[in-house]
C-alpha cells in the first residue's frame, strides 16, 4: 500500500537535501536528489518499499509519478535495485556492480563496470544467455575462472540496448531462426511463426525483438524489413547502416526545411555585419571527386609576411539551433563516407547547394582573416561573416601541376604565394615539434558491378599539405578567440601517452637500441625527433607504428587540454561545418562572441561525448564496408601468391598486408610450420620454440591466398614456401633466423598487436572490452571455430579486457594527427541513391 501525504516540498527533510539548489536550477518543482535518496536509504539501513521511502521523503500525491520515474532512472543507472518484493535497495550494499555487457563472437562476454577502471569481469556463455551485447546489467562476482580472471553472474538486466537488429534469416521445416550480423550477439533468435515477413532462406533482414532471452529460452523476434540477398550490390552498406544504427533517412520536417531553403543568396541575407569579399580571388582546392566545398583560400604578401584568408561555408546561417535540420544534423554528427556512397550530415540542397562554395556563384561564409609573419607565426586575426564568389574550383592534382610546370592562368601568382606561405608554415610546424608520420593512403577503383576493380595508392602532394596548413591555422585561431573571450565550445583534444602505453613503447625501443626523450613526460618534439632519427632505417614504418600506438585518440571535449600530436596549446574544428557538427557549434559560438552574447546549446560535455561517438561510429561502419569489399575482391585470387609485410603480430598468428594489393589477411599460427610458436609481446614477434624462426612486425613474407570468406569477412593466407623443417628433417641452427627483408619497407597502413583473439575488439567506449569486427554470419551448424579477426576493426586508444596493446589503423592516424587535406581528398562523389 502506497502511503503519501500532501505537504509542501519545502519541508524540513527536503530542505536538508545537500543538492537542493542544483535541483532547483534544473527543475521548477525539484524532487529529492539522487544523492539524497541514497543517503536516506543508507540511513534507514534496510530495503524500503516505495511507499515507505516516499513517506520518509514527504513526496506529495502530485509528485509520486515523477518520483517513481526518478527511482526507475536510478535503477537503470545501477544506483539502486528494486527487488522482486518491490523494495528499493542500495546497489552498493548488495555487493552488485552495475556493468555494461560486451559480447564476444564465441559466446562468452565481459561485464565492464560503470565508471571504474581496471579489470573487467568475465561472463561465461551460460551467463550471456541472459543478456545481449550492450545491455546494462547488475553483476555479482562469483570467484575466478581457470585463467585467473574475475568471473561474474548477471543478477538483473537493468536496460536493454537492442530493440532492432540486422540479421540473416534461415528456415528449416518451417521454423525460422536468425543470426545477428553483429557477431557480438552470439545467440540465435527464434522468428515468430507469423513474423517471417516474406523473407527467404539466407536473406538479410531487419528484426524487431518481441521478447528478450533468459537462461532458459532464446530471444523471439519478427521480420520488419527484408533488405535483400547477401551479395546484392550495395548490401554491405545497407547492413552497416543498420548494424551501427546510423541515421540515413532525413526526417520529413528536415526535408521540407531543406526544400524551402533558398537556392541563391538573397539581398536580405546581406546585413551590415557581412563583409563583401566577392571581388577577392578566393578559390577552392579539393579532390577530383569532391562535391561539397567547405573552404576557400586566398593569400597575398604583406610586407615580409603574409595575409591568409580562409573562408568557410556559413552553414549556421541556414541551420538554426533547434530547427528540423539541426535535429537531424546533431543525430548524425558527421557525414559518413562509404566507397561509392555518402550519408551526408545535411540534405543535398544544402551540402551540395546553397552551403557549398561552388565556383562563380555568391555564397555566405565565415572568414578567418589572418596575418602571418615570415617565420610562420600568426601575428593577428579577425573573424567576420562575409559574402564571397569563388573564382575557380581547382583540384590538388591541377594545382600541383601548375606549381611544378607553370600555367598561363591568372590565378597562378596567388597559388605561388600560397605555396610560399605553406613552406613558411611547414617550417614553423617543424620548429614547434608537431608529429608527422608518413602513411599509405589507398583508393578503391570500382567496376560497373559496384565491386573493386583495383586498389591504388593515393599520392599526397604539396597541394594537399598546403590546404592542410591553411585549415590548421584557421582552427587554431578559432580556438584562440573562444578562449580569450571565455566562451565555451568543443575543443579537439589529444592527450599525451598514458604511463602504460609509454612504458610499452620504451621497452620496445630499448630492444632496438633507441630511446624516446622526455622521461616520464615526453613532448611532441621528442616524438618528432625520434621519427626523424629513424626515418631512413629499414624498420622505420614499424617504429612509427609503435609510436602511434602509444598515443591516445583525439576526441571532442569542452575542457581544453591541447592537442599533443599537433603540438598546439588549443585547437578546435572550424573548417568543415557541412560535414561535422562540432564545426557548426564552433561557428555559432564565434558568432555569439562577435555579437557580444553567449551561445548555449545545452550540456557541452554531453555534446562532446556524442560527437566523439558519432565520429567513431562512422569510422567503424566505413571500415567494415571496406573490409567486406576487399574480401569480395580477393575471392577470385584464391591460390595466387603475393608478397607482403607483417602488419600485426598476435598470439594466434600474424596479419600480412599485401604489397601491391593493399589487402590484409591472416596467416594463422598453424600455417607457420611444424613447431611450437610463442608470441613475444615485447619483441612484437612470434618465435618458434625448436627452430628459433621469428616472424616480426614489418618482416617480408611470400603468402598464398587460401580463403576469402565473406561470411566472416576474412582473407586467410598460407606461407608460399615452408620455412620450418618438417618432421624428420634436420633441425635448423640454434641461431635465430628471421624472415625479415632487409630492403626498405613500405609504410604500413594498418598495424595491430594483441595476445589473444578475444583481445582484438571493436570499440564501444574508452574503457569497454571490445569484440571483433562484426562480420557476415552462417547458421550455427556451418560456422567455423577457427578464430578469425581483422585488426582494422579496432580504434587506437581502446584498452582490451587484458590490457592489450592497441592496434593502429589509417583512420586512427587521421583522428590523431588531423591530416585535413588527405581526409578531404578521400571524399567520394555523392549519390542520390544506392548504386
Amino acid at each position: 500500500m502506497v502511503i503519501t501525504k500532501k505537504s509542501s516540498p519545502e519541508s524540513a527533510i527536503r530542505l536538508s537535501d545537500p543538492f537542493l539548489e542544483r535541483e532547483k536550477s534544473q527543475y521548477n518543482n525539484p524532487l529529492p536528489s539522487r544523492e539524497f535518496v541514497l543517503q536516506i536509504l543508507a540511513q534507514q539501513g534496510v530495503p524500503m518499499q516505495f511507499g515507505e521511502l516516499a513517506a520518509v521523503l514527504e513526496i506529495t500525491d502530485e509528485e509520486q509519478p515523477l518520483f517513481e520515474r526518478r527511482l526507475r532512472a536510478m535503477e537503470r543507472a545501477g544506483q539502486v535495485l528494486i527487488n522482486r518484493k518491490g523494495e528499493v535497495c542500495v546497489a552498493d550494499k548488495l555487493d552488485l556492480l552495475p556493468c555494461r555487457v560486451s559480447g564476444h563472437k564465441d559466446g562468452f562476454g565481459f561485464a565492464v563496470p560503470d565508471g571504474v577502471t581496471g579489470e573487467d569481469i568475465y561472463l561465461p556463455e551460460r551467463e550471456m544467455r541472459k543478456a545481449m551485447h550492450g545491455d546494462h546489467v547488475m553483476v555479482r562476482l562469483a570467484g575466478t575462472d581457470r585463467r585467473g580472471r574475475r568471473e561474474g553472474r548477471i543478477v538483473e538486466v537493468l536496460e536493454r540496448a537492442q530493440s532492432k537488429l540486422v540479421a540473416r534469416a534461415y528456415f528449416d521445416h518451417g521454423v525460422g531462426v536468425a543470426k545477428a550480423e553483429d557477431r557480438r550477439i552470439g545467440q540465435e533468435l527464434l522468428l515468430e511463426p507469423e513474423g517471417h515477413g516474406g523473407a527467404g532462406h539466407g536473406q538479410v533482414v531487419m528484426l524487431e525483438i518481441v521478447s528478450y532471452p533468459d537462461e532458459h529460452r532464446p530471444a523471439i523476434a519478427k521480420v520488419i524489413e527484408v533488405l535483400g540477398n547477401y551479395a546484392d550490390p550495395g548490401m554491405e552498406i545497407e547492413v552497416a547502416l543498420r548494424k551501427h544504427d546510423l541515421p540515413h533517412v532525413f526526417s520529413d520536417a528536415a526535408l521540407a526545411q531543406a526544400a524551402a531553403t533558398p537556392a541563391k543568396v538573397r539581398k536580405k541575407d546581406l546585413d551590415k555585419s557581412r563583409v563583401d569579399l566577392r571581388s577577392l580571388p578566393l578559390v577552392t582546392i579539393d579532390g577530383e571527386t569532391a562535391r561539397d566545398f567547405d573552404d576557400a583560400v586566398f593569400a597575398e604578401r604583406q610586407g615580409k609576411g603574409f595575409r591568409l584568408v580562409v573562408a568557410i561555408a556559413d552553414v549556421s546561417h541556414y541551420v538554426q539551433p533547434g530547427d528540423a535540420l539541426d535535429g537531424d544534423a546533431v543525430a548524425r554528427g558527421t557525414s559518413v563516407y562509404f566507397p561509392r556512397r555518402v550519408i551526408p550530415m545535411l540534405p543535398e540542397a544544402l551540402s551540395n547547394g546553397i552551403c557549398s562554395l561552388n565556383a562563380n556563384v555568391d555564397r555566405l561564409c565565415m572568414v578567418a582573416d589572418m596575418q602571418i609573419s615570415a617565420k610562420g607565426k600568426i601575428k593577428g586575426y579577425r573573424f567576420y561573416p562575409a559574402v564571397m564568389n569563388s573564382k575557380a574550383r581547382l583540384t590538388y592534382t591541377q594545382v600541383w601541376d601548375w606549381l611544378q610546370q607553370g600555367s598561363d592562368s591568372p590565378l597562378l601568382p596567388q597559388l605561388q604565394t600560397l605555396h610560399q606561405l605553406f613552406q613558411v608554415l611547414l617550417a614553423a610546424r617543424t620548429r614547434r615539434g608537431a608529429i608527422e608520420f608518413e602513411s599509405v593512403e589507398t583508393q578503391m577503383v570500382f567496376n560497373e558491378h559496384g565491386k573493386i576493380d583495383k586498389i591504388v595508392p593515393v599520392t599526397r602532394n604539396d597541394a594537399h599539405r598546403l590546404i592542410e596548413e591553411c585549415m590548421l591555422a584557421a582552427n587554431v585561431c578559432a580556438a584562440d578567440i573562444l578562449l580569450k573571450n571565455r566562451h565555451k565550445c568543443l575543443f579537439r583534444i589529444h592527450e599525451g601517452p598514458t604511463p602504460e602505453k609509454l612504458l610499452n613503447l620504451r621497452n620496445y625501443l630499448r630492444l632496438l637500441g633507441l630511446a624516446l626523450g622526455g622521461e616520464d613526460k615526453p613532448t611532441p618534439k621528442d616524438y618528432a625527433e625520434l621519427a626523424e632519427k629513424v626515418a631512413l632505417r629499414p624498420d622505420a614504418p614499424v617504429v612509427q607504428t609503435m609510436m602511434l600506438r602509444s598515443m591516445q585518440q583525439a576526441v571532442y571535449a569542452p575542457d581544453n587540454v591541447g592537442h599533443f600530436g599537433l603540438a598546439y596549446d588549443a585547437y578546435t574544428h572550424f573548417t568543415s561545418p557541412i560535414r561535422r557538427y562540432p564545426d557548426l557549434l564552433v561557428h555559432r559560438a564565434i558568432k555569439a562572441v562577435l555579437a557580444g552574447g553567449k551561445y548555449k546549446p545545452g550540456k557541452w560535455l554531453a555534446l562532446g561525448e556524442h560527437c566523439s561517438m558519432t565520429e567513431r561510429r562512422a569510422d567503424d561502419a566505413s571500415r567494415e564496408v571496406q573490409a567486406w569489399l576487399k574480401t569480395y575482391y580477393m575471392q577470385d585470387k584464391v591460390g595466387e601468391v603475393f608478397s607482403g609485410k607483417i602488419s600485426a603480430v598476435t598470439g594466434f598468428g600474424v596479419f600480412v598486408l599485401l604489397d601491391d594489393l593493399y589487402v590484409e589477411g591472416l596467416l594463422h599460427i598453424s600455417e607457420l610450420g611444424k613447431d611450437y610458436f610463442h608470441f613475444k609481446k615485447e619483441q612484437q614477434a612470434i618465435v618458434g620454440e625448436k627452430s628459433g624462426l621469428q616472424y616480426r612486425l614489418g618482416d617480408a613474407v611470400q603468402v598464398r591466398v587460401v580463403r576469402a570468406n565473406l561470411e566472416t569477412v576474412q582473407v586467410e593466407f598460407a606461407l608460399a614456401t615452408r620455412s620450418v623443417p618438417a618432421a624428420g628433417e634436420e633441425k635448423a641452427p640454434a641461431k635465430r633466423k628471421s624472415s625479415r627483408s632487409r630492403s626498405k619497407a613500405k609504410p604500413l597502413a594498418v598495424v595491430a598487436a594483441v595476445e589473444d583473439v578475444s583481445q582484438l575488439t571493436e570499440e564501444m567506449t574508452p574503457t569497454e572490452p571490445q569484440s571483433p569486427a562484426p562480420a557476415r554470419r552462417q547458421p550455427a551448424r556451418n560456422r567455423r571455430t577457427k578464430p578469425v579477426i581483422t585488426p582494422e576493426a579496432v580504434v587506437a586508444d581502446v584498452a582490451s579486457p587484458a590490457e592489450t596493446p592497441e592496434p593502429v589503423s589509417t583512420s586512427a592516424i587521421e583522428s590523431t594527427l588531423e591530416p585535413v587535406a588527405v581526409e578531404r581528398a578521400k571524399r567520394p562523389p555523392r549519390r542520390r541513391r544506392t548504386p
